[in-house]
């Protein structure tokens, strides 16, 4: 894959200290950290941020932008008891679901999450993998389309050259799916390019409710028995992915510019977005 940013991916929690030469050189490139010194600080805390509002709410009707739009916030995470996905076997993915059925279930019995869980494993995998005869949280394809077209379920990994070629996507769709909460705006995919990609999502203006929800979310996750994230001192958050090092995080909001497209095409915005 010649167009790759990075063209790496790491398949072990402790890859990026038995292999520091390498990923050292591939960190200090891409994060633009010349010098090779680093330790990471995750912190949850908005104070010192500049040009926060004296109350501390980041709310974008201060903007001018009037109308509710779409927040969503996630960070990706591995637990140091597996491989990472490019090495998972088969039995491997089966056998992290089921692990992860222990921790949906905890927060499904939480009056402030609820929801179930949604899985692609079939069930002939389900049973070589755990002995069990049917995977219980089974779903059909038709529901898994209208979980994609929802965006609370991530599309064909396989067809993916990335992912496919570095062995993420291998034994598609054994231990993949997703756990949603009651109210549809925390999710958790498991089984997608790192073990868990922890998400929530809401419509509204004030950026904190999805920020605070999430550290709360993630509090709640962590404390789960057997449940413990690969971290790194030097890196922070262990990832397949060098991009993804450190929080894990990535935020994302849709603002609605007007008549930025009124022609009927993106030219315009990407004039304007490209410099």
């Amino acid at each position: 894959n010649a167009d790759s940013g990075l063209g790496c991916y790491a398949m072990s929690p402790s890859d990026y200290d038995d292999l520091a030469l390498f990923f050292d050189a591939v960190c200090n490139d891409y994060h633009n950290n010349p010098g090779g010194k680093k330790t990471h600080v995750t912190n949850w805390s908005l104070s010192g941020v500049a040009g926060l509002p004296e109350d501390g709410v980041l709310d974008l009707r201060k903007l001018g932008l009037s109308e509710e739009i779409s927040m969503r916030v996630r960070v990706g995470r591995n637990l140091t008891s597996f491989p990472l996905p490019g090495a998972m076997t088969k039995a491997d993915r089966v056998n992290f679901e089921k692990t992860m059925l222990g921790a949906f279930a905890s927060l499904i019995a939480n009056p402030a999450y609820g929801g179930q869980v949604y899985s692609m494993t079939p069930n002939e995998a389900w049973k070589e993998a755990t002995g069990e005869d049917a995977n219980p949280n089974l779903i059909t394809d038709k529901k898994y389309n209208e979980l994609v077209k929802a965006h609370v379920m991530f599309k064909d990994m396989d067809a993916d050259p990335y992912l496919k070629s570095a062995g993420i996507s291998s034994d598609w769709p054994c231990g993949r799916g997703c756990y949603q909460s009651a109210d549809g705006g925390f999710i958790i995919w498991f089984g997608e390019e790192d073990q868990l990609r922890i998400m929530c999502m809401k419509k509204g203006t004030k950026l904190n409710e999805v920020f605070d929800r999430l550290h709360e979310a993630l509090q709640v996750v962590e404390s789960i028995p057997g449940i413990e994230f690969a971290a790194s001192d030097k890196y922070g958050y262990v990832t397949s992915c060098p991009s993804n090092l450190g929080t894990g995080m990535r935020a994302s909001v849709h603002v609605k510019i007007p008549k930025l497209t009124a022609d009927g095409t993106d030219a315009k915005a990407k004039e304007v977005c490209r410099p």
